[in-house]
C-alpha cells in the first residue's frame, strides 16, 4: 500500500506540471475531431434507431413502468436519447484510450523515467502493435459487458460500483503493459503483473471511481439540453483524458518502481552467501 501511495503523490505532483497539461492537446484535439464527425453524421440515426427499437418492443411501456416505481416518471420521455448516450459511451473510452496510448503514453514514459529512474535499463519487452492490440481486445470485452450491465442503471448506486469495477480492469491491464513496455523485458512484465496484480488493481479501481465522472457529464448532456450537449461532450472527452493521463502517470511510477525492486533482488539472489558482499 505504501508504494501505491508514493506512486499516486508522484503521480500528483506531475500530472500538474505544463508538459503534462499539454499532453492532452494532442488527444482532445484528435478526439473532438472525431466525435465532432460521428455526432454530426450518425447521432440522429442512432437515435431514431434506439426509438424504432423501443417502439417495437414495447420497450417504451416496459421503461416506463420502471421508472415509475423509483418514482422517475418525469425521464420516461427521455429514455431514447439516454440509450443512445450510454451506447456511445463505450466508444468514447475506445477512442480516447487509443489516442492515449499512441499520443501521450510514450511521452508519459520517458517523462518519468528520464526524471525518477534514469539508470534503469530499458529492455523494450512491448511495442506499440502490442499496445494497440491489447487495448482494442480489451476494450472491446469492456464494451460488451458495458452493454450486459446497461440494465443496472435502473439502480444507480449498483450501476455506479460495477462501472468502478469495469474501468478497475479496464486501466489495469491497459496501462500495465504500456508503462512497462520500453524498461521491462516480456518476462519481467509477465511477472510483475502477477505479483503485483492486486495493487495494480487497486489503482485500476481509484481510476475507475474518477472515470465515472466523464460519464456523468455526458449522460448529463443528454439530459440537460440538446444545445448544450456538444459542450458537454467535449468536456467530457477532455476530462477522460485529464484522467487517462493522471492514471498513465500514476501507473508509470508504481510498475517501474517494482521493475527496479524486482531487478534488485534478482541481483541480490545471483551473490554469493544469499547476496552477502565481502567487505
Amino acid at each position: 500500500m505504501r508504494a501505491v501511495l508514493t506512486a499516486y503523490g508522484r503521480a500528483l505532483a506531475s500530472q500538474f506540471s505544463g508538459r503534462m497539461l499539454m499532453l492532452s492537446i494532442l488527444p482532445f484535439v484528435l478526439s473532438v475531431a472525431l466525435w465532432g464527425a460521428l455526432l454530426y453524421a450518425g447521432l440522429q440515426p442512432l437515435i431514431d434507431y434506439v426509438q424504432a427499437l423501443f417502439a417495437g418492443h414495447d420497450g417504451f411501456r416496459a421503461s416506463g413502468g420502471l421508472l415509475a416505481m423509483f418514482g422517475l416518471g418525469m425521464l420516461k420521455t427521455m429514455v431514447v436519447p439516454l440509450v443512445a448516450m450510454l451506447l456511445l459511451l463505450p466508444l468514447m473510452i475506445l477512442t480516447s484510450l487509443l489516442f492515449m496510448g499512441v499520443a501521450a503514453m510514450p511521452a508519459i514514459g520517458r517523462h518519468v523515467g528520464a526524471r525518477q529512474f534514469a539508470t534503469l535499463e530499458m529492455k523494450q519487452g512491448g511495442s506499440l502493435l502490442g499496445s494497440l492490440g491489447l487495448s482494442l481486445g480489451t476494450v472491446l470485452l469492456f464494451m460488451l459487458l458495458w452493454l450486459l450491465t446497461l440494465p443496472l442503471y435502473l439502480f444507480p448506486p449498483l450501476a455506479l460500483a460495477t462501472q468502478v469495477v469495469l474501468w478497475g480492469w479496464l486501466t489495469a491491464r491497459v496501462m500495465s503493459y504500456d508503462a512497462l513496455a520500453a524498461h521491462a523485458s516480456a518476462d519481467e512484465r509477465r511477472a510483475l503483473l502477477l505479483a503485483h496484480r492486486w495493487p495494480l488493481l487497486a489503482i485500476g479501481m481509484v481510476s475507475g471511481a474518477a472515470g465515472a465522472l466523464p460519464g456523468v457529464v455526458w449522460i448529463g448532456g443528454a439530459l440537460m439540453s440538446v444545445l448544450l450537449f456538444p459542450l458537454l461532450a467535449m468536456l467530457s472527452l477532455w476530462l477522460y483524458l485529464v484522467i487517462f493521463i493522471f492514471t498513465g502517470l500514476w501507473f508509470q511510477y508504481y510498475c517501474l518502481q517494482a521493475l527496479r525492486e524486482l531487478r534488485a533482488r534478482a541481483i541480490e539472489s545471483a551473490l554469493p552467501d544469499g547476496g552477502c558482499v565481502a567487505h
